[in-house]
């Protein structure tokens, strides 16, 4: 089968910390598609789409040239690829850093101190411009993989790594002294096909918007004496108001409304506190705005 049409391609990692959640999240957009193992790419059976099964690593040149449309891929990589794509949404998910690292009994303590020093890293294009930024003349030596023994082997003075939680920098008697970025999977898009296939693209990209929206909202339902709406509205206001409905036990109202995620537990507290019962609270799969 020939990859040569006009299906909007949508390139995603084939292995790695990001491709499973890269799946999860086109199937909870609404594309229904198979995947098998050592597979290159899938055809959507629901919508005109094609999934390439691509190294995180070459997405950012793959969308870059065109030969994706769109790509679900790390910031961190997108930056150090410097590859010209727009970045369309941020997808949450495959959070990192990229830290400078040096072993914890060295006398390093900040990056200035880096001067004429050994740096190895994955990330060359992201070291070498934050090193110039920061007017540190280092050697950097590019390196794939296992970068965490290299100060061990006398190798390098430092790192420049993603690290997620910290640990296995710990388990190698590392210690960060800067972080450099912050990273997470983006959507990326190719700049001829954002104009070419203008509409197919804008219908996916909502979306995902819709999905990252619902992610950071939560549904409340509860039930309270008409006389406390005002206190409730202060409370949950929702996004515009909250909707309101007469139960039928006369003076009692039903209140719906939508709240930010991170406030739940003091919101449903606070409309505890002013009398509001029977509180409910529900996610949210996809909310347009």
């Amino acid at each position: 089968m020939s990859l040569k049409n006009n299906k909007l391609k949508i390139a995603i990692p084939n292995k790695g910390r990001l491709s499973d959640a890269s799946i999860e999240i086109l199937k909870t957009i609404g594309l229904d598609f198979e995947v098998h193992e050592r597979q290159l790419y899938s055809s959507a059976e629901n919508l005109n789409i094609e999934i390439l099964y691509i190294r995180a690593g070459n997405i950012p040149e793959y969308v870059q040239d065109g030969i994706a449309d769109l790509g679900i891929t790390g910031l961190d990589l997108v930056k150090e690829r410097q590859s010209q794509v727009q970045i369309l949404e941020k997808l949450h998910f495959g959070n990192g850093k990229i830290i400078i690292a040096v072993p914890e009994k060295s006398a390093i303590e900040n990056p200035k101190q880096l001067e004429n020093k050994k740096i190895a890293t994955s990330y060359p294009a992201i070291a070498k411009k934050y090193l110039e930024n920061q007017g540190i003349n280092a050697d950097i030596i590019e390196i794939e993989g296992a970068l965490e023994i290299t100060p061990a082997l006398g190798l390098s003075d430092a790192i420049v790594d993603l690290t997620s939680t910290g640990s296995t920098l710990k388990m190698n008697n590392l210690k960060t002294i800067k972080e450099i970025m912050a990273t997470e999977a983006v959507l990326i898009g190719n700049s001829q096909s954002l104009d070419q296939k203008k509409q197919e693209i804008n219908n996916i990209v909502l979306r995902f918007e819709s999905v990252m929206t619902a992610q950071r909202k939560r549904y409340i339902m509860m039930n309270a004496p008409k006389e406390l709406l005002p206190a409730i509205k202060k409370v949950a206001p929702g996004l515009a108001s909250p909707t309101i409905m007469d139960l039928a036990k006369p003076g009692m109202i039903a209140v719906h409304s939508v709240v930010d995620r991170k406030n739940i537990w003091e919101t449903v507290e606070k409309l505890k506190k002013i009398g509001a019962s029977d509180i409910l609270v529900i996610p949210i799969e996809k909310m347009v705005s």
